[in-house]
């Protein structure tokens, strides 16, 4: 079979002479429909956070059931499905609360499929426990395997701040991209708050209004803070929500985030904070959530099935993978990519 794989450090090549895999025991073999390709799979590529491995890439992953192991109760041949993307132990009590991407042996183990095992992007993907699958009913496995990070990461991080989301509060988003076009829309449907949106092409930001943004901030400006404190006066921001997670993002959530509020970076972009003790108001919460968890992804594909949030995706064959990696890097995906066999 077809695959993207992962050789080690910017060796990302197509193979076609994988052998299709047969499951046993609580497996299930998935016939990939769509594999998104998440910014995350470039800090494997480029900046080495996982090495010393060859695997499949892609932890965005749907399809349909092919074959299932001769333990699997619940599932048949020819169900649409998602696959939850981080993997825990399934034993420990995060594990068993469906916390898994906050498991307790995450140390000892690889992150998940496309994260150190192999993932989606190829023609066939197993799945080493049926408990990692999750039905999308009529969803469109091509256009809802994004769902599993692009949306139930910014539904989660959301999640922890929802009771603070008043309708006399102000939410900022930092990034427009996979995560934060997803994130507008989630706002937009769960929350009064008032939203502004921060990114750094004039694109983006009308894309940002579009998806209910109602201010939208160019970040790269040196009055970018100022701007948005004009926006929301004394109180300053309630929320901010970071995907980029740079230096010079996180450095404006400080500015601009108020009393008691939520600072969330959920971006990975490297960047550093040097706390002090006058550098936040008092009562700021500065958080760093991981993906989320398996009954919020059932709560996501819950607003994907009522039309509540849709992710942009643009369609690419297998064979283009080191292609749209290239156009990753250079901010030239709108919303998100997805491969398909």
């Amino acid at each position: 079979m077809k695959a993207v794989r992962f050789f080690g450090h910017k060796d990302v090549r197509i193979v076609n002479d994988l052998e299709k895999p047969s499951p046993k025991g609580d497996e299930v073999l998935l016939k990939i429909g769509g594999a998104g390709v998440c910014h995350s799979d470039l800090h494997i590529i480029d900046d080495g956070i996982v090495s010393g491995v060859t695997f499949t890439l892609g932890h965005e992953n749907a399809g349909w059931i092919e074959e299932i192991g001769e333990d699997v109760k619940g599932f048949k041949k020819g169900d649409a499905v998602l696959v939850y993307g981080p993997w825990g132990c399934g034993h420990c009590k995060p594990c068993q609360h469906s916390n898994e991407n906050y498991c307790d042996h995450q140390s000892e183990m690889a992150f998940g499929g496309g994260l150190g095992l192999n993932g989606g992007m190829a023609d066939y993907m197993l799945v080493p426990s049926s408990r990692l699958l999750v039905p999308i009913h009529d969803l469109d496995p091509v256009i809802a395997a994004p769902l599993t990070d692009a949306a139930l990461t910014p539904y989660s991080a959301i999640k922890r701040s929802l009771h603070k989301l008043m309708p006399d509060e102000y939410v900022v988003v930092i990034g427009v991209g996979g995560l934060g076009h997803v994130a507008l829309q989630i706002l937009s449907e769960m929350c009064g708050s008032t939203i502004i949106a921060c990114d750094i092409t004039p694109e983006r930001l009308e894309f940002a209004k579009k998806l209910g943004a109602s201010y939208a901030i160019n970040s790269t400006d040196k009055d970018a803070a100022e701007q948005i404190k004009k926006i929301t006066g004394i109180k300053k921001a309630k929320v901010v929500i970071d995907f980029v997670g740079a230096t010079s993002t996180i450095d404006l959530g400080t500015k601009i985030i108020g009393l008691d509020g939520d600072l969330t970076i959920v971006g990975l972009g490297g960047g550093n904070y040097e706390y002090n003790m006058n550098g936040l108001p008092f009562g700021v919460s500065l958080t760093n959530p991981y993906w989320g968890s398996r009954t919020e992804l059932m709560e996501v594909i819950g607003l994907a099935l009522q039309k509540k949030i849709h992710i942009e995706v643009e369609k690419y064959s297998l064979d283009q993978a080191v292609e749209v990696y290239d156009k990753l890097r250079q901010g030239q995906i709108k919303g998100r990519a997805v491969l398909i066999p």
